[in-house]
């Protein structure tokens, strides 16, 4: 009896007084079901993701990448970032040496900032500026590229001429990727370790053969296994990343735009989280 009058009461009760009772619940409500499309956003990316990888993989195996387009791309993506990938080098060089050089400076051998400056450049500077460089040069554009596909239903008349996108657009340039950005970084970090030497030359007079001491006296031949290690996984997640954001582009220009932000955003943070990774699983 007693609930069936509190049910009555409440539904005597005035609207405005309902819907104040019920007011507290919404921002709960909210956040769970936010969160929860966070969740599936998050999982149905990393299924995409996941299929892209296994149909790059069986393709790859089963040799039916169109090499053509494989060349094209690493024409593309290697031979055309040589220039802006070199001068990210230089300049990565020359600032650490001089900020060494600064340090150094009548409290440490000078040749130990040929150590500093090869180790700085090979483990760290080559492979992950030479990442940021290609996000905004390679990633973006493959996003764009895709992404101004699928808006305009060229995606679609694939499928219908019965030929698998991912295998003709996606899988040739991860593969492309996986190729040529260790040689990029092999370039990143040449070019680092001479204008780093030619800095310390001109900014505190250590001679190249100095230099070159400090550097073989700490060096590891592991450093460089490192490093292009670094080159190899940062050329399969950019592409990877980009063709996936093209792929799922919708909403014409506009979704076009939002899509090459947001894939340079994933882009750029997986690229930190990997490379955080790389020191405990390699170095320790």
């Amino acid at each position: 009896m007693e609930a069936g009058r509190e049910a009555t009461e409440h539904a005597t009760l005035p609207e405005s007084r309902q819907r104040a009772r019920v007011r507290p619940l919404r921002p709960v409500e909210k956040g769970l079901g936010g969160l929860g499309r966070t969740g599936e956003n998050l999982l149905a990316h990393l299924g995409s993701l996941g299929t892209l990888v296994w149909q790059t993989v069986v393709y790859l195996f089963t040799g039916r990448i169109p090499l053509r387009e494989v060349v094209r791309q690493m024409y593309w993506m290697g031979v055309s970032s040589v220039p802006i990938v070199m001068v990210t080098g230089i300049l990565a060089g020359v600032v650490t040496s001089q900020q060494g050089g600064y340090q150094f400076t009548g409290s440490v051998p000078l040749y130990v900032l040929g150590s500093v400056v090869t180790s700085s450049v090979v483990l760290e500077l080559g492979p992950i500026m030479t990442a940021v460089v290609l996000i905004g040069r390679v990633g973006a554009r493959i996003t764009a590229e895709l992404g101004t596909m699928q808006v305009s239903e060229q995606i679609d008349a694939l499928h219908s001429l019965g030929r698998d996108p991912v295998r003709t657009l996606v899988s040739p340039r991860i593969v492309a990727g996986v190729i040529v950005v260790p040689c990029l970084v092999g370039v990143a970090n040449t070019a680092g370790i001479l204008s780093g030497m030619f800095a310390a030359q001109v900014t505190i007079g250590l001679s190249p053969d100095a230099f070159l001491y400090g550097a073989q006296l700490w060096w590891h031949s592991w450093d460089l296994f490192y490093s292009l290690s670094k080159g190899v996984v940062f050329g399969f997640v950019i592409p990877l990343i980009a063709s996936h954001m093209g792929l799922a582009t919708r909403g014409g220009a506009e979704g076009v735009g939002k899509a090459t932000t947001s894939a340079v955003v994933l882009m750029t943070l997986a690229v930190l989280f990997l490379d955080a990774l790389f020191p405990p699983l390699l170095l320790n």
